[in-house]
């Protein structure tokens, strides 16, 4: 694949032999070849920019309900909420929990009740089962980015996967990281479903004393020019500010990103999980109603 001058790719991390012998089932095979799949009816990596939204944890069955409604509604495409929680501390209370199996369950009786299709994060292998069969997206978090047995066990399943960019990672980590589940979904014989999300980079400045990463909205038409696999944004963890959220959501749409995963709350300040990154239901419509004519603008859109 010609990628640049005397056909060696001009990228800082990332050269010819890293593209042709190290990651060649998620290369670009050609300027213009790009990997689109479909779960749950919706289709990632054509002109729908599909919108993943809701909580960061899904706190009780009525609550995750409330949500699963109001993000259909609204015009999300994915019910997300995390189910286990990969806390930085180790220390579990009343304010920090996780729900497990049971959020599962709610998850799922949610989505099927508003009929919106649900992601859900894996963090361990003997939970890959249990998070596969209550949901129609496995999603790998930042901190597990590298977790190369997850991902390889991950990839048996042959479900889609949502996998996050590590806070430190280069571009080349990410797409080796994409590669392990790729060679799994080709030994099943099908095409890559692996969905890339950036959700924020560790540098000297944030701009906030209590924001943690920084969006790199650079790296998507970096990752464009050598990946075939969409790549999407997640603006709420990587702003940890709610009223940044938005233009970082717009901006992600014009550097030309294939998703978006929102979190949103019915009540933000009483979030058991990130409470400052938080939209409400009605900032999360007001956002949606700002992207159609941004996603309009580049040929895209949002509603499908």
């Amino acid at each position: 694949m010609n990628m640049g001058v005397d056909n060696k790719f001009p990228g800082k991390d990332l050269n010819q032999d890293d593209i042709e012998n190290k990651i060649p089932l998620v290369a670009k095979k050609s300027p213009d070849h790009k990997t689109k799949f479909s779960c749950a009816g919706i289709e990632f990596g054509g002109d729908l920019i599909p919108v993943l939204a809701g909580p960061n944890l899904a706190e009780t069955e009525e609550m995750i309900l409330e949500c699963a409604h109001a993000m259909k509604k609204a015009g999300a495409h994915f019910l997300r909420a995390g189910c286990f929680k990969p806390l930085t501390f180790p220390y579990r209370s009343p304010k920090f929990y996780e729900t497990r199996e049971d959020g599962l369950k709610w998850l799922k009786a949610a989505g099927a009740a508003a009929g919106i299709p649900v992601v859900s994060e894996v963090m361990h292998i003997e939970k890959i089962d249990v998070v596969a069969q209550y949901t129609d997206m496995l999603q790998i978090g930042t901190r597990n980015m590298q977790n190369y047995p997850l991902l390889t066990e991950v990839g048996k399943t042959g479900m889609p996967v949502m996998l996050k960019r590590g806070y430190g990672a280069s571009l080349r980590d990410w797409l080796m990281a994409a590669e392990y589940i790729a060679v799994e979904h080709d030994a099943l014989g099908h095409k890559p479903q692996i969905l890339l999300c950036e959700r924020g980079v560790i540098t000297n400045h944030t701009h906030r004393a209590t924001s943690r990463f920084l969006l790199d909205l650079q790296v998507v038409p970096a990752a464009q020019e050598v990946t075939h696999l969409p790549v999407m944004t997640d603006p709420s963890h990587a702003t940890f500010w709610q009223p940044w959220v938005k233009s970082m959501m717009l901006a992600s749409i014009g550097a030309g990103a294939d998703g978006l995963m929102l979190e949103v709350h019915p009540n933000p300040p009483e979030a058991a999980v990130d409470p400052l990154q938080c939209s409400s239901f009605e900032q999360f419509e007001d956002m949606m109603a700002a992207m159609r004519p941004v996603a309009a603008a580049i040929g895209r859109s949002i509603d499908g």
